[in-house]
């Protein structure tokens, strides 16, 4: 079986293009990749292509990635649409590294491209829905509101929540809740988190919000769902990225492949769990170190789904970096900034960079092997050998629906 490489990654700036379609953001993220790998479009063998809401904005509901990628000359090969929520892209890039593992292909492309602002706020804000088991979300919110009231935790009066969120938004504030009572971890905490990416954010030209924030303005900020302000959630917006993944016969043709290994690609799905039990996370990286060989400890640098503060906060526990129920100690101590022992969301996060559903994935992408590459510029991880993406999609029961890892290598 062939080692696996990325060759060539491409990505739009993230935000809100009112104008845009998802065809043109596409087009600019695909031929971005297919320059920085240094091949032809003739020469792709496949591609993978997510997207979760084009149907519901714009009645495109179906062959998604060949209307995309047909005004682009790509025609023929296989093209396999995945829509898996926020992992999408992630899950792309897993298809992509599995059909070259298998010998099946040689050289492909991972797209993900999604436009989610609208002139309706509203009709934006209810899209997330659809990432739910709609028929049975009623009775799983009760289910978890349960597990949560019987760890009380107390509400600043002042703490209202405000109108306009996606309702992933309830959902991240119950886990939050749940997490602060459990093991004392502060909405300060939390916000020091914000903070630390609006920081990373702002370095960033692809990010969607280049703002930096102290922890005391975030803190201040519109309630959203207690505990979160509105800095410390991820924004709506569009955009896209795209990946070129080869084998190892193709890179050996190659004479100037800036590439990085993949090293590990692992998709797991969310099942109903007490919220004592293993996260998915949990499970779905431990097979992704037993697949590298390492652990994390290993780890140089890595890409958390941080939908809202508390997102990092959790994903920090469940993949190892420090002990469960240290979340908000790790954050606070300085080991996940830039120049930290293990720098998180350098690029922002979806909190800062942006988090267009089915692009996000690839994104995170994008920054790691822009950062193993040594090409990061001011926001550059120093020494930056090995890279890890954890990336999850919708929810299901108490967890993510879809939860995706990926562990990169510096070639």
């Amino acid at each position: 079986m062939s080692n696996v490489y990325i060759i060539g990654v491409g990505m739009t700036r993230f935000g809100k293009f009112i104008e845009s379609s998802v065809k043109e953001l596409a087009a600019e993220a695909f031929e971005n990749a297919l320059k920085d790998a240094g091949v032809e479009s003739k020469e792709l063998e496949a591609a993978y292509v997510s997207n979760s809401f084009w149907g519901m904005f714009s009645e495109q509901h179906s062959i998604r990635g060949q209307v995309m990628l047909h005004p682009l000359g790509i025609k023929e090969i296989p093209i396999v649409n995945t829509e898996n929520a926020c992992a999408g892209a992630s899950t792309a890039l897993n298809l992509a590294y599995t059909a070259i593992k298998a010998g099946q292909f040689d050289l492909v492309l991972a797209l993900g491209a999604e436009k989610i602002s609208h002139t309706d706020k509203m009709l934006s804000f209810r899209s997330y829905a659809s990432c739910l088991d709609v028929e049975e979300f009623p009775n799983k919110i009760g289910e978890l509101m349960q597990q949560v009231e019987k760890m009380p935790l107390e509400i600043p009066e002042e703490a209202e929540s405000s109108g306009g969120r996606s309702i992933f938004m309830d959902i991240y504030a119950l886990g939050a809740r749940w997490h602060m009572s459990r093991y004392g971890s502060t909405q300060r905490q939390m916000a020091v988190i914000s903070s630390k990416n609006h920081e990373h954010g702002a370095l960033n030209p692809y990010a969607q919000i280049r703002k930096k924030m102290s922890v005391e303005e975030i803190l201040q900020d519109k309630t959203v769902a207690y505990p979160f302000t509105r800095a410390m959630c991820s924004p709506v917006g569009d955009g896209a990225a795209a990946a070129v993944i080869c084998s190892e016969r193709f890179i050996n043709r190659l004479s100037k492949a800036r590439a990085v290994k993949i090293l590990a690609s692992v998709l797991g799905t969310g099942r109903e769990r007490p919220l004592e039990e293993d996260h998915i996370g949990k499970i779905v990286s431990q097979k992704a170190y037993e697949a590298a060989s390492l652990g994390p400890e290993d780890i140089d640098l890595a890409e958390l789904h941080d939908a809202t503060a508390y997102g990092e906060l959790l994903q920090t526990e469940v993949l190892g970096f420090c002990p469960e129920g240290e979340g908000g100690l790790l954050a606070e101590s300085g080991a996940t900034r830039l120049g930290g022992k293990i720098p998180v969301n350098v690029s922002g996060g979806l909190e800062c960079r942006g988090h267009p559903i089915g692009a996000s994935g690839l994104a995170m992408v994008y920054e790691v092997v822009t950062q193993l590459r040594g090409e990061a510029g001011p926001r550059q991880v120093e020494g930056a050998g090995i890279g890890l993406t954890e990336n999850g999609g919708g929810f299901l029961g108490t967890e993510e629906a879809a939860a995706a890892v990926h562990i990169f290598e510096k070639e």
